[in-house]
């Protein structure tokens, strides 16, 4: 059975790619930390669409749990190849760096960067393998210009970034490709407290953008047919910056 392992697939973005991802063919791990009704909406989602999936929930910024849970599941699943891994889940947490504490820098670089290392490491040896594999990671508009108050997001954003083009060019003789995906702004969780109506108008297309056009993109780098397309970082969103 070939898979595809999508961190922070409980909502937002994360649960478009998942569908999208089903509609594809793929059985869908769909992993999440704490909110087990979102995810649960995600598989039924799934499921009425035709595809099939399964739940694995574990925390991304804590490696010992990553190789118990996730390292768990690949050895009691060595017949489902992990084809496609979305480093998806963040979390941001603004503050400007004179008034950044400690745990704030922390925790997102935990998230958003270590995770990225940790899950990463241990599906990529299975896909080096099978000389195959498809690897998109989700960064942000934050992670190629940096934004006032997101010094560790953009820190740890900018970071996946780099390690997308280094990987790319670690494992491309393999069969596998590394890319990465740069949402603007998404309607989702994480800009709600964001009037669209103030901001459309430094947005080209006027409008922000939906969780479903990024799971396009992840779609279409995760597809054979983008082969040729690696160490890239594809901007969705809708011209605010290039």
């Amino acid at each position: 059975m070939k898979c595809a392992l999508v961190t922070g697939g409980s909502r937002g973005i994360g649960r478009a790619v998942c569908i999208r991802m089903a509609s594809m063919g793929y059985h869908v791990l769909v992993n999440y930390k704490s909110n087990r009704d979102e995810a649960d909406k995600t598989i039924s989602l799934i499921k009425e669409s035709g595809g099939t999936s399964e739940l694995l929930p574990f925390d991304v910024s804590n490696k010992i749990e990553i190789q118990q849970k996730l390292g768990g599941w690949m050895e009691a699943n060595a017949d489902k190849a992990i084809e496609v891994l979305v480093n998806n889940a963040g979390i941001k947490d603004d503050v400007l760096m004179m008034w950044m504490k400690d745990e704030q820098w922390e925790n997102v670089l935990k998230t958003n960067l270590d995770s990225f290392f940790y899950i990463t490491r241990l599906v990529v040896n299975s896909m080096l393998l099978k000389r195959y594999g498809r690897i998109i990671n989700v960064v942000s508009l934050s992670g190629i210009k940096g934004l006032p108050g997101q010094a560790n997001y953009s820190a740890a954003k900018g970071g996946v970034i780099a390690a997308t083009k280094a990987l790319a060019q670690e494992v491309g003789r393999r069969g596998i490709t590394v890319n990465a995906v740069a949402p603007g702004f998404i309607t989702t969780d994480m800009t709600e407290n964001i009037p669209e109506k103030d901001m459309k108008a430094i947005i080209p297309v006027n409008r922000f953008g939906t969780p479903e056009e990024v799971a396009y993109a992840v779609g279409f780098l995760a597809s054979k047919e983008a082969a040729y397309i690696t160490g890239e970082v594809i901007s969705v969103n809708g011209g605010l910056y290039t």
